[in-house]
């Protein structure tokens, strides 16, 4: 026979289930780009995102294999002394970082791969509406979302991360 105390009990225990499945997962596309742009917004928000590309370590963590490989080959190509192929923040898509909000919007999502859409909005208005947008090409590896290109575009040219990449191998 189910009591009072049982069923409320019950109740509950489907509640906080139901809230925790709804929940966005630390693992997703949309989460993990809300967490990067929450930290690249704090304070005056001038901090920026290069904190994802800064050591190996937090390529690994954020970045795709592909992409680091990638990464690690371009920067051993690149001459002693001469700054590698990606001089700017790709996350803030700057040179100096200014982040008052931003807004999250996912595009695609598949089992294996997902398109997120950033933009941002700064304190100062002098960007280009377009500029304000970054994509995030994700994959999923080892049951993992990580970035595997990051695109935008600087005074209405487009750039994508992994373009650059490539293209400094050639030279």
């Amino acid at each position: 026979m189910l009591t009072r105390r049982t069923f409320v009990a019950a109740s509950l225990l489907a509640t906080v289930n139901a809230a925790a499945a709804q929940a966005p997962s630390a693992n997703d596309p949309a989460a993990i780009l809300t967490a990067i742009y929450t930290r690249a917004a704090k304070g005056k928000g001038d901090g920026g995102g290069a904190f994802i590309i800064e050591t190996k370590a937090a390529k690994a963590k954020y970045l795709s294999k592909s992409l680091v490989a990638l990464w690690a080959k371009a920067d051993a190509h690149t001459p002693k002394g001469d700054v590698g192929p990606v001089d700017f923040d790709p996350v803030t898509n700057s040179q100096e970082p200014d982040v008052k909000s931003f807004k999250v919007d996912t595009g695609k999502l598949e089992s294996d791969k997902a398109t997120v859409a950033v933009t941002i909005v700064g304190h100062r208005n002098d960007r280009k509406p377009a500029d304000q947008v970054v994509r995030y090409e994700f994959v999923r590896e080892a049951n993992n979302w990580k970035i595997d290109d990051i695109k935008g575009s600087s005074d209405g040219q487009a750039w994508s991360i992994r373009k650059m990449l490539t293209d400094s191998l050639k030279s």
